[in-house]
């Protein structure tokens, strides 16, 4: 895994994806920095990450359109298929590789509430719990974009791809409310649809609320992807 790993991390500093996904993630998490915190002179930066949902649901396939999909189209996929690699290591190593270069673009955040610090008192609880509900939230997207990159040697579809399943991801809060607002006897429907919701369990680390649950939930949907991922490069073995 960790061979895997170092490989993909210069596979992402001698390409322009790393620095792209930085650019933007540092430009947008700026403008709403300025815009809801110095705008309105507030020390609160719970808006700043609860924007930065919208644009991570869009640019993070940027980071997994080429895992697996620029393996097949160029063939070296064969190389790691045929040799004695673990797949689960290799599927790991390249989930830590993104998850990392994601850490990286968003490191600035925390950094906003040091700039807040010089001129009123910030809730640090507040500032860290919502990094760690930005770095979680990372991981189910960065595993969603994996396996759809695992089932395509075309990056622009796996990028595609990537982005309609964290859409979906989202739309599940609305659906839901759809469905309980129906005539329908959709309780329990309606009921699982709101415990699918990324957004929702995104929400409540934006709002202050550090729930395990919600932890747990994160690490166990990042799981199930990253399960399938493996699946699905082991189906090509074969």
């Amino acid at each position: 895994m960790t061979a895997i790993l170092k490989r993909e991390l210069l596979t992402y500093f001698h390409s322009p994806i790393g620095y792209v996904f930085a650019a933007v993630s540092v430009l947008t998490s700026g403008f709403f920095f300025l815009m809801f915190c110095l705008g309105y002179g507030s020390a609160d930066i719970s808006s700043v990450f609860a924007m930065m949902f919208f644009v991570l649901m869009v640019f993070v396939p940027l980071l997994t359109m080429r895992l697996f999909s620029e393996e097949q189209k160029l063939g070296t996929d064969r190389l790691l298929l045929t040799s004695p690699v673990n797949l689960g290591g290799l599927v790991l190593g390249k989930f830590f590789a993104a998850l990392i270069v994601f850490a990286l673009s968003t490191l600035v955040l925390p950094f906003y509430g040091v700039m807040l610090s010089i001129f009123t008192e910030v809730n640090w609880a507040s500032v860290w719990g919502n990094y760690v509900g930005l770095l979680l939230l990372g991981a189910v997207y960065i595993a969603i974009g994996m396996l759809v990159s695992s089932l395509t040697e075309n990056q622009m579809i796996a990028a595609v791809g990537g982005f309609f399943l964290n859409l979906v991801t989202f739309i599940l809060t609305p659906l839901s409310d759809a469905v309980s607002d129906s005539s329908l006897p959709l309780g329990f429907l309606a009921n699982a649809l709101k415990y699918l919701s990324v957004y929702d369990r995104f929400t409540e680390f934006t709002l202050g609320i550090f729930d395990f649950a919600n932890i747990l939930f994160f690490i166990s949907f990042a799981a199930v992807f990253l399960f399938l991922t493996v699946r699905s490069v082991d189906g090509r073995r074969w």
